[in-house]
Protein backbone atom coordinates (compact mmCIF):
# COMPACT_ATOMS: atom_id res chain seq x y z
CA UNK A 1 0.00 0.00 0.00
CA UNK A 2 1.56 3.31 -1.07
CA UNK A 3 2.50 5.86 1.57
CA UNK A 4 1.15 9.42 1.66
CA UNK A 5 4.71 10.58 2.30
CA UNK A 6 6.41 12.22 -0.70
CA UNK A 7 8.12 10.24 -3.43
CA UNK A 8 10.91 11.83 -5.45
CA UNK A 9 11.39 10.74 -9.06
CA UNK A 10 14.24 11.83 -11.33
CA UNK A 11 15.88 10.99 -14.64
CA UNK A 12 19.03 11.86 -16.60
CA UNK A 13 18.85 9.11 -19.23
CA UNK A 14 18.79 11.57 -22.16
CA UNK A 15 19.86 15.17 -22.83
CA UNK A 16 18.01 16.44 -19.76
CA UNK A 17 17.94 16.59 -16.00
CA UNK A 18 14.37 16.11 -14.75
CA UNK A 19 12.68 15.61 -11.39
CA UNK A 20 9.19 15.39 -9.94
CA UNK A 21 7.70 15.15 -6.49
CA UNK A 22 4.60 13.08 -5.76
CA UNK A 23 2.71 13.66 -2.51
CA UNK A 24 -0.72 12.48 -1.50
CA UNK A 25 -1.18 10.77 -4.84
CA UNK A 26 -0.59 13.88 -6.94
CA UNK A 27 2.39 15.61 -8.50
CA UNK A 28 3.11 18.70 -6.39
CA UNK A 29 6.27 19.87 -8.18
CA UNK A 30 8.20 19.01 -11.31
CA UNK A 31 11.02 20.50 -13.28
CA UNK A 32 13.31 19.71 -16.19
CA UNK A 33 16.29 21.28 -17.89
CA UNK A 34 17.53 20.35 -21.33
CA UNK A 35 21.27 19.72 -21.32
CA UNK A 36 23.66 17.69 -23.41
CA UNK A 37 26.26 17.61 -20.66
CA UNK A 38 26.54 18.52 -17.01
CA UNK A 39 23.85 16.33 -15.47
CA UNK A 40 26.22 15.14 -12.74
CA UNK A 41 26.90 18.70 -11.63
CA UNK A 42 23.30 19.87 -11.97
CA UNK A 43 21.30 16.94 -10.54
CA UNK A 44 21.63 17.62 -6.81
CA UNK A 45 21.11 21.40 -7.02
CA UNK A 46 18.01 20.72 -9.15
CA UNK A 47 16.68 18.22 -6.59
CA UNK A 48 17.41 20.63 -3.72
CA UNK A 49 15.53 23.42 -5.52
CA UNK A 50 12.55 21.14 -6.22
CA UNK A 51 12.30 19.97 -2.61
CA UNK A 52 12.80 23.47 -1.15
CA UNK A 53 10.17 24.90 -3.49
CA UNK A 54 7.67 22.32 -2.22
CA UNK A 55 8.67 22.83 1.42
CA UNK A 56 9.86 19.24 1.76
CA UNK A 57 13.13 18.02 3.26
CA UNK A 58 15.15 14.95 2.32
CA UNK A 59 14.07 13.15 5.52
CA UNK A 60 10.39 13.62 4.57
CA UNK A 61 10.73 11.31 1.55
CA UNK A 62 9.22 7.82 1.63
CA UNK A 63 11.12 6.52 -1.38
CA UNK A 64 13.00 7.48 -4.51
CA UNK A 65 12.19 6.55 -8.10
CA UNK A 66 14.91 6.76 -10.70
CA UNK A 67 14.97 6.34 -14.48
CA UNK A 68 17.19 3.37 -15.38
CA UNK A 69 17.10 3.76 -19.16
CA UNK A 70 17.60 2.79 -21.81
CA UNK A 71 19.41 5.87 -22.99
CA UNK A 72 22.64 7.72 -22.46
CA UNK A 73 25.17 5.40 -20.81
CA UNK A 74 26.73 8.05 -18.56
CA UNK A 75 23.43 9.76 -17.78
CA UNK A 76 21.89 6.52 -16.57
CA UNK A 77 24.88 5.81 -14.33
CA UNK A 78 24.62 9.32 -12.83
CA UNK A 79 20.98 8.90 -11.81
CA UNK A 80 21.28 5.33 -10.59
CA UNK A 81 24.34 6.11 -8.45
CA UNK A 82 22.64 9.19 -7.01
CA UNK A 83 19.45 7.27 -6.18
CA UNK A 84 21.31 4.40 -4.56
CA UNK A 85 23.43 6.79 -2.49
CA UNK A 86 20.40 8.79 -1.38
CA UNK A 87 18.44 5.67 -0.50
CA UNK A 88 21.31 4.32 1.55
CA UNK A 89 21.86 7.58 3.42
CA UNK A 90 18.14 8.21 4.04
CA UNK A 91 17.24 4.59 4.84
CA UNK A 92 14.45 4.48 2.24
CA UNK A 93 13.93 2.33 -0.85
CA UNK A 94 15.15 3.39 -4.28
CA UNK A 95 13.06 1.99 -7.12
CA UNK A 96 14.37 1.72 -10.69
CA UNK A 97 11.81 2.50 -13.40
CA UNK A 98 12.63 1.87 -17.05
CA UNK A 99 11.56 4.37 -19.68
CA UNK A 100 9.47 1.55 -21.14
CA UNK A 101 7.57 1.12 -17.86
CA UNK A 102 7.12 4.88 -17.54
CA UNK A 103 5.68 5.05 -21.07
CA UNK A 104 3.37 2.12 -20.41
CA UNK A 105 2.19 3.35 -17.01
CA UNK A 106 -0.96 4.80 -18.55
CA UNK A 107 -1.03 2.63 -21.69
CA UNK A 108 0.00 -0.96 -20.80
CA UNK A 109 -0.33 -2.24 -24.38
CA UNK A 110 1.80 0.51 -25.94
CA UNK A 111 4.73 -0.30 -28.20
CA UNK A 112 7.15 1.67 -26.02
CA UNK A 113 10.00 3.26 -27.95
CA UNK A 114 12.99 5.32 -26.83
CA UNK A 115 15.11 7.23 -29.37
CA UNK A 116 18.62 5.86 -29.83
CA UNK A 117 21.67 7.15 -31.72
CA UNK A 118 22.20 6.64 -35.46
CA UNK A 119 18.50 6.58 -36.50
CA UNK A 120 17.76 3.64 -34.24
CA UNK A 121 15.18 3.06 -31.53
CA UNK A 122 14.98 0.98 -28.36
CA UNK A 123 11.69 -0.86 -28.66
CA UNK A 124 9.66 -2.97 -26.27
CA UNK A 125 6.36 -4.34 -27.48
CA UNK A 126 3.98 -6.01 -25.02
CA UNK A 127 5.24 -9.46 -24.04
CA UNK A 128 8.67 -9.05 -25.66
CA UNK A 129 12.18 -8.27 -24.52
CA UNK A 130 13.61 -4.84 -25.40
CA UNK A 131 15.56 -4.59 -28.65
CA UNK A 132 17.62 -1.99 -30.49
CA UNK A 133 16.57 -1.72 -34.14
CA UNK A 134 16.70 0.82 -36.97
CA UNK A 135 13.83 3.29 -36.67
CA UNK A 136 12.83 2.50 -40.26
CA UNK A 137 12.19 -1.13 -39.24
CA UNK A 138 10.17 -0.29 -36.11
CA UNK A 139 6.92 0.25 -37.96
CA UNK A 140 4.11 2.51 -36.84
CA UNK A 141 2.15 2.91 -33.64
CA UNK A 142 5.16 3.67 -31.43
CA UNK A 143 4.73 5.52 -28.15
CA UNK A 144 7.74 7.65 -27.23
CA UNK A 145 8.56 9.05 -23.78
CA UNK A 146 6.73 12.18 -22.68
CA UNK A 147 8.52 15.48 -22.07
CA UNK A 148 11.30 15.10 -19.44
CA UNK A 149 9.33 16.65 -16.53
CA UNK A 150 6.38 14.35 -17.28
CA UNK A 151 8.74 11.37 -17.55
CA UNK A 152 10.06 12.17 -14.05
CA UNK A 153 6.45 12.42 -12.81
CA UNK A 154 5.66 8.98 -14.23
CA UNK A 155 8.81 7.59 -12.60
CA UNK A 156 7.64 8.98 -9.24
CA UNK A 157 4.15 7.51 -9.74
CA UNK A 158 5.55 4.08 -10.66
CA UNK A 159 7.94 4.13 -7.70
CA UNK A 160 5.10 5.00 -5.31
CA UNK A 161 3.26 1.77 -6.11
CA UNK A 162 6.25 -0.55 -6.50
CA UNK A 163 6.92 -3.20 -3.85
CA UNK A 164 9.26 -1.79 -1.18
CA UNK A 165 11.49 -4.86 -1.39
CA UNK A 166 12.27 -4.33 -5.08
CA UNK A 167 15.95 -4.84 -5.90
CA UNK A 168 18.15 -1.73 -5.92
CA UNK A 169 18.03 0.15 -9.21
CA UNK A 170 20.50 -0.90 -11.88
CA UNK A 171 21.09 0.54 -15.36
CA UNK A 172 19.07 -1.00 -18.18
CA UNK A 173 21.50 -1.37 -21.07
CA UNK A 174 20.19 -2.83 -24.31
CA UNK A 175 23.55 -2.56 -26.03
CA UNK A 176 27.16 -2.18 -24.94
CA UNK A 177 28.62 1.27 -24.33
CA UNK A 178 30.19 3.15 -27.24
CA UNK A 179 33.33 3.82 -25.21
CA UNK A 180 36.60 2.51 -26.57
CA UNK A 181 39.91 1.99 -24.77
CA UNK A 182 42.50 4.72 -25.15
CA UNK A 183 44.71 4.34 -28.19
CA UNK A 184 47.68 6.02 -26.55
CA UNK A 185 50.26 3.81 -24.93
CA UNK A 186 50.13 3.99 -21.14
CA UNK A 187 52.85 6.00 -19.39
CA UNK A 188 55.94 4.24 -18.13
CA UNK A 189 56.07 4.07 -14.34
CA UNK A 190 59.56 4.75 -13.06
CA UNK A 191 60.89 2.85 -10.10
CA UNK A 192 62.75 4.97 -7.52
CA UNK A 193 64.99 2.05 -6.56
Amino acid sequence: MPSDRPVLGFDTSAAHCAAALLSGGRIVAQTAEEMGRGQAERLFPLLEELLAGAGIGWRDLARIGVGIGPGNFTGIRISVAAARGLALSLGIPAIGVSSFDAIRLDAPQARAAVPAPRDQVYLRAPGTAPVLIPLAEAGTGLTFPPAPADLAARIARAAATAPPDAPPPAPLYIRAADAAPARDTPPVILDDA
